[in-house]
């Protein structure tokens, strides 16, 4: 085995549960602080955010988490348990270019929670996760064991020594 190998494809799902993980505290620590810098009044009554600067900050921080763990060292804290890193086709350093293509095609399932107001809120919130499932296939029949975002930004998830 060497650092080149592809990350068998149950470490790339495992790194993705933990990763969830991960991506709930961002979201709730980004809340908290929002809570904070309107006195309370983030969310009115009803449930609705009052402020339209909240859900794309959360976004940003999300983004950047991924963006910043890929270019940085090549691993989100979903990653390093299970001893995998996000490379180049070469085993190199992910760039900010690939690592912003990557980010940006791993995320377009996020656009189908748009259906919401046309849908259920059920469907709506399983059509990511669908997206998400079609993004992954290629992983389990890809020889380096790519998901389409890998394939479009020519990264690749590889086994650590």
């Amino acid at each position: 085995m060497s650092a080149l190998d592809p990350a068998p494809a149950w470490r790339r799902f495992a790194a993705i549960v933990y990763d969830a993980l991960a991506v709930v505290a961002i979201v709730m620590v980004v809340g908290l602080l929002a809570q904070f810098a309107t006195g309370g009044k983030l969310i009115d009554e009803h449930g609705q955010v009052l402020a339209a600067w909240y859900r794309p900050l959360q976004g940003l921080v999300v983004a950047a988490y991924f963006l910043v763990s890929w270019v940085r060292g090549g691993q989100t804290l979903g990653m390093r348990p299970w001893r995998i890193r996000v490379t180049d086709a070469h085993g190199s350093a992910v760039t900010w270019t690939r690592g912003i293509v990557r980010l940006v095609v791993a995320a377009l399932p996020l656009l189908l929670l748009t259906l919401y107001p046309l849908t259920s809120l059920r469907f709506a919130l399983y059509a990511p996760l669908i997206g998400w499932a079609v993004w992954l296939l290629p992983c389990l029949i890809d020889r380096r064991r790519r998901a389409l975002h890998d394939l479009v930004a020519g990264t690749e998830i590889r086994r650590l020594g």
